[in-house]
């Protein structure tokens, strides 16, 4: 019997782990660390986020990123952003020396249990614990746009789906969206030789500015202040007091959810895409099929999609392409919890009319020692949980609830009561790389309308 197990080994799932080992909890940690960010982002990607909101999080606030940087001599800083590759081999390091060993194992089935849960794997183990810690990230949250559903894979693709670009070179290449994540995709597709172009329903294209300066007058800091997440009132509060934002009605929180901190491309971006991409605003599809035509690569005939587009003026076209990648978010809903028992999903209290978990402050769910963390919370806590740095915010009181759920079902043990109980946390570890939870700062993780 553990008294907990971490589902997922990204970035949140790592800083749970890590807050959890130092309160004594007897633990497990199932997943593969960093897994979504080695596997399902583009190589050549660069976080859109600071430097100093993209650290995980452990108890003695040791194991930064800047931390990590500084002693291999590698030059982060305000206003420079971070490669995808640094970023990993940083999340990895985090796993080895600040978490206890992490599992590479994909869970299948998390249930009700009388002692707490029963989790599955599909290597064919089965455990009970007190308390479940789902961090499993955004993948299972991917969405595509009904009109591109049940076209095969070869043709159409999540944003997601792709490390290397380099196999579109040559090809017409549609990306649906108008955020980080289809902006970047569209880019990383030139530099690769590929033709792509831009379609969105959008009227323009965001672009966020340069961050303003650490050091500035006291009024401009009063009227614009910084925080990681950017400059602004609004945004101060989102980054700073996503306690506060739970308190508020859930409509308020769910239109927060949904719309702060919207599509927009990073400052660096722009000089690379705007030369190089054609781009098609203000224009929904309608319609998508399979067409044959003269493709792209060696002009020989080949299966290419024909796109239907209808203008916000109510003027139709049609376009032609080799694949698209819908760059279109994320929806965050249980009943896309492939692994949760269908109970648990069905009877779990939501946020309003939303997919997304209800949640008390120490992020557990309306059945009792079921934690979630990550992309899911954000209709609960705000925007900064889709960020990385929510993570530092979470963790902590996360593992405080689980430690008031574990010592209350067995009441004789003080687990994790005392601040002083801690326990040793290999600094060396000898588990494989193994993770699957993941948030993105370079991309655009938003709930999809």
């Amino acid at each position: 019997m553990y008294d907990l197990v971490v589902v997922g080994a990204g970035p949140y799932g790592l800083s749970i782990a890590s807050h959890a080992a130092t309160a004594g909890l007897r633990l497990r940690v199932l997943g593969r660390p960093m897994a979504s960010w080695r596997d399902h982002m583009p190589r050549g990607m660069l976080l859109k986020s600071e430097p100093g909101a993209s650290a995980l999080s452990d108890p003695d606030g040791a194991h930064t990123l800047t931390a990590y940087c500084a002693d291999r001599g590698i030059e982060v800083g305000h206003g420079r952003p971070l490669p995808l590759d640094t970023f990993i081999e940083y999340g990895t390091w985090f796993g080895r020396h600040a978490a206890p060993p992490v599992e590479e194992m994909a869970v299948t089935r998390v249930a009700p249990h009388p002692s707490g849960f029963r989790i599955r794997t599909a290597q064919g183990e089965q455990l009970t614990t007190r308390a479940v810690a789902l961090a499993i990230g955004f993948m299972p949250f991917a969405h595509r746009p009904d009109v591109l559903r049940g076209l095969p894979a070869d043709l159409v693709s999540h944003s997601t789906h792709h490390r290397d670009l380099s196999r579109f070179r040559g090809r017409h290449v549609t990306v649906v969206g108008a955020g980080q994540a289809a902006l970047e995709t569209a880019a990383l597709l030139a530099e690769a030789g590929a033709e792509p172009q831009v379609v969105a329903r959008a009227p323009r294209i965001n672009w966020n500015a340069p961050p303003q300066p650490l050091e500035r007058g006291r009024l401009t800091a009063l009227r614009d202040p910084h925080s990681a997440l950017g400059t602004g009132w609004p945004t101060w509060v989102w980054s700073r007091q996503p306690g506060a934002v739970r308190r508020l009605p859930a409509p308020v929180r769910l239109h927060i959810a949904r719309h702060a901190l919207g599509p927009a491309g990073a400052w660096w971006l722009r000089e690379r895409f705007e030369p190089d991409v054609p781009v098609l605003l203000g224009h929904t599809i309608t319609a998508a099929d399979r067409t044959t035509g003269i493709g792209s690569v060696g002009g020989g005939p080949g299966k290419r999609l024909r796109l239907w587009l209808r203008a916000t003026d109510g003027t139709a076209r049609t376009l032609e392409t080799d694949h698209v990648v819908a760059a279109t978010g994320f929806v965050p809903d249980l009943f896309r919890l492939g692994l949760l028992d269908s109970t648990l999903r069905e009877t779990l209290r939501r946020v309003g009319n939303s997919g997304a978990p209800w949640l008390t402050q120490d992020f557990e769910s309306s059945h009792p020692g079921l934690f979630f963390a990550g992309l899911l919370t954000a209709p609960s806590f705000g925007p900064a949980m889709r960020f990385v740095h929510g993570a530092t915010f979470t963790a902590p009181r996360l593992v405080a609830g689980v430690c008031r759920h574990v010592a209350a079902r067995r009441p004789a043990e003080a687990v994790g009561a005392a601040p002083t109980a801690r326990v040793a946390v290999p600094r060396s570890g000898t588990a494989e790389p193994v993770a699957g939870d993941a948030e993105v700062e370079g991309r655009e993780v938003r709930a999809a309308r």
